[in-house]
């Protein structure tokens, strides 16, 4: 089996798909007037963006980073870092670098939920 999606309860889902697909090259695979389902540039992995019920959306501005971000490939975590925050992200913490090698960072959108960027020395596809 494989993933068809992610779904995540947002306050504003057509704004956030909005700003992924023009930040993030995300693009709108489906839009039902509930829902934007937004795919990554592989087409393979997808996140659905919904607001349902509205008083179930998670306080992701106050959640640690740690236990949920979307993560994304970059090929410059320094440069799309400083891109995403003058888009209107925000910046968590420092850049980083693994004991392996890896450079990744934290920001959150502008809606709270953390976004990783990551530049793996082995990429995992």
């Amino acid at each position: 089996m494989n993933i068809e999606h992610i779904a995540l309860n947002v306050a504003e889902p057509g704004g956030m798909a909005k700003w992924y697909c023009e930040h993030l090259g995300m693009r709108v695979a489906l839009e039902n007037g509930a829902a934007w389902f937004v795919a990554d540039g592989s087409g393979k992995v997808v996140l659905e963006l919904y607001c349902n019920p509205p008083d179930a959306v998670p306080d992701y501005e106050a959640m640690n980073p740690l236990v949920l971000h979307v993560a994304f490939a970059s090929a410059d975590v320094a440069a799309d870092r400083a891109r995403l925050v003058a888009a209107g992200a925000t910046p968590e913490g420092d850049i980083r670098q693994t004991p392996a090698g890896d450079t990744f960072c934290m920001v959150r959108d502008p809606w709270g939920l953390t976004v990783q960027l990551v530049r793996r020395v082995r990429p995992f596809v």
